[in-house]
């Protein structure tokens, strides 16, 4: 039997503690197996992507996933599609569940927790939180970082500005005009927005800040400079990915313009920031396994709960 996972089940079993426990587990051991898995992507005669992740793999576990995705940016959500939960042992679709809510849950808070591994320490909590691209995965992102360091006070800038005033409303913070006028007040700043040229060059930034970009996810989007990428201490999820599809790509950098993995960052092979006067970058590409670490989760309580429907889809 194959249980159905809609957004709203969804949030009802997941809660950010666990998802980032799951998914700091996830980068300490995925990229130390010989296993990895691809992302394909294709243009639609239509105004939007189509997008595979296929499969998506942890050591030790004994399911994986296939995730399928519609992009479209001027829809609401811009993401639609669904991931399959497969039984390693015969193939078996454990579960079907909404990409949309996944990606966002596991994109934002991976993405926190780089944000977190990189960023200057601050245990008084006066650090500014800047936000440029007010959607579902900034939400993530904001929801899985206050869980793991307090701010001061929160910016956030958007291209649709009912949208940045009802973020910073939900979020306590207050809205500006511009990216370059959230780094300018900001001393941790996360992006994540469709552009597909630079929000921000090394000019706009300062010592001692750190930036999360999530929107150079696929060739021809980009978020940071070239300039800004070569002189901060650049982690990356996957080197390959990034420098094939990702920020590197975008700005024409290799493979070995990227300091770390946030895996080598967390099994502390590598130290992450190297003082609190350096430039930070986190520019993840979003890798097939964190599907899978929230898939298995979601599943799990689920089942417990009884919650999602179930359907036998080979009657």
């Amino acid at each position: 039997m194959t249980r159905i996972l809609t957004r709203s089940d969804l949030e009802a079993v997941l809660d950010p503690a666990a998802c980032l426990a799951a998914l700091a587990e996830g980068f300490r051991s995925a990229d130390t197996w010989s296993a990895s898995g691809r992302r394909v992507r294709a243009d639609l005669p239509f105004p939007g992507t189509a997008t595979a992740l296929i499969p998506g793999l942890l050591p030790g576990a004994d399911s994986y996933t296939v995730k399928v995705n519609a992009k479209f940016p001027g829809a609401r959500p811009a993401l639609r599609g669904v991931i399959c939960l497969h039984d390693g042992r015969d193939g078996e679709i454990l579960a079907l569940l909404d990409s949309a809510t996944v990606t966002a849950w596991r994109t934002g808070l991976a993405a926190a927790l780089g944000t977190h591994a990189l960023a200057a320490a601050d245990p008084e909590g006066e650090a500014v939180l800047g936000v440029v691209g007010a959607g579902a995965q900034a939400e993530l992102m904001v929801r899985g970082l206050r869980g793991l360091r307090t701010f001061r006070d929160l910016v956030v800038h958007d291209t649709d500005p009912a949208r940045s005033a009802a973020f910073a409303a939900r979020h306590g913070g207050r809205t500006v005009g511009s990216a370059a006028e959230v780094a300018a007040a900001a001393d941790v700043l996360l992006l994540a927005t469709w552009s597909r040229e630079p929000l921000l060059h090394l000019a706009d930034t300062r010592p001692g800040q750190h930036l999360t970009s999530l929107g150079a996810d696929e060739p021809g989007k980009q978020e940071l400079s070239a300039d800004l990428l070569a002189a901060s201490l650049l982690v990356v999820d996957d080197r390959g990915l990034a420098a094939a599809a990702g920020a590197l790509a975008a700005a024409g950098l290799p493979a070995s313009a990227a300091a770390a993995t946030l895996g080598e960052v967390l099994r502390g092979e590598h130290p992450g920031r190297p003082g609190g006067a350096a430039l930070t970058v986190y520019a993840p590409v979003g890798l097939p396994w964190q599907d899978l670490a929230l898939a298995r989760l979601a599943h799990r309580r689920a089942g417990g709960r009884g919650i999602g429907a179930r359907i036998d889809l080979l009657s």
